[in-house]
């Protein structure tokens, strides 16, 4: 398994690239809009973890510990801790790490239907994204048929 990203939701671009980018000095690598899902990603990254990855280019690389900043076009304001988005892990075989939760009496709260995607959730209610390593794994069951559980 390997770290990828935190997730924090931002209400205002700007203040938070100010926050993030101007104050603390991390650096934009990457930016999605998504006008179907009204949102936009913002990746970040330190400029030290950038040299250590990469050396001197600035892209993204695998490895690269970042935050990912996510605007939701028509959300502005959190409460109750929502704008803590979620850990990321990448894993060699999502089917066999969510087999391997359950074993452990984890619930998995999103299935990776998809063969690429799965959320758990820790013991404090800390969301978990699992993404599968390279190219999604062919939809199997019993996961292409399993619902949502809970929140995620």
């Amino acid at each position: 398994m390997r770290y990828l990203h935190t997730m924090v939701r931002i209400g205002d671009i700007e203040n938070s690239l100010a926050f993030y980018c101007d104050g603390l000095g991390l650096v934009e690598l990457r930016r999605v809009d998504n006008e179907a899902g009204r949102f936009t990603l913002i990746f970040l990254a330190s400029a030290q973890d950038i040299e250590k990855y990469n050396g001197p280019k600035q892209t993204l690389a695998a490895g690269l510990p970042m935050v990912e900043l996510t605007h939701n076009w028509d959300e502005t304001e959190y409460e109750g801790g929502r704008n803590f988005g979620h850990l990321a892990f990448q894993v060699d075989n999502i089917y066999k790490m969510c087999e391997h939760l359950i074993s452990k009496g984890i619930t998995i709260n999103r299935p990776p239907r998809d063969g690429r995607m799965a959320f758990v959730r820790s013991p404090d209610g800390i969301s978990v994204e699992l993404l599968q390593k390279g190219d999604a794994l062919a939809p199997a069951e019993p996961w292409a048929s399993m619902s949502n559980n809970g929140q995620w």
